[in-house]
């Protein structure tokens, strides 16, 4: 166990914690989670940037940061489209869910095909996890309403979602190769 891991480690165990503030009868209960939400997306870059500055990468850490990430996202995405009710969120979070999962079935498959380098993270990959994750922060700190700080966060969702698409067809692209109509004969 080094820090980098226990980092990744915190990033769960924080998500039942922005949930429960989240949903609290407070005034400050949107601000607190936002905050919370903030600091796992913090440790998100720290764990990584760590793991390598240290020589200290592990294939549990290897393994869990991604599984961390998508977690805490997926579970912010649905709780903000439960709570805003909006189209305008529901679309751009159900393009990153199911990219999600695409691009994770296809980094497995391509793992086991032994060609895992080929759909390794992209800069748009990183670009979209940035804005997606500062969208995050902003909704989460706001209830729904129309106001500016609202729109904005949609906005830049939606830039994320787009971006989703775009890195999720850079990875199909990198795959397609690999991937075969052929049927196998046993």
């Amino acid at each position: 166990m080094n820090i980098p891991n226990i980092l990744t480690l915190l990033r769960v165990a924080l998500i039942p914690v922005f949930v429960v503030l989240f949903y609290m009868p407070f005034s400050w209960s949107y601000w607190a989670a936002s905050a919370v939400f903030a600091l796992a997306a913090a440790t998100d870059w720290l764990d990584g940037y760590l793991a390598r500055r240290w020589g200290q990468t592990t294939p549990f850490g290897a393994f869990l940061d991604p599984v961390a990430d998508k977690l805490i996202v997926a579970v912010a995405l649905v709780m903000l489209v439960e709570s805003h009710a909006s189209l305008w969120l529901t679309i751009p979070a159900a393009v990153i869910i199911c990219r999600e999962i695409v691009v994770s079935a296809l980094r497995e498959w391509m793992a086991e095909l032994g060609a895992r380098a080929h759909v390794a993270v992209s800069s748009i990959g990183k670009w979209k996890t940035a804005a997606q994750m500062l969208a995050l922060v902003i909704l989460l700190a706001n209830p729904a309403s129309a106001n500016a700080w609202v729109i904005f966060g949609l906005a830049l969702l939606a830039v994320a979602a787009l971006l989703t698409i775009w890195s999720m067809l850079s990875y199909l692209r990198a795959a397609w190769p690999h991937l075969s109509w052929d049927v196998k004969k046993a």
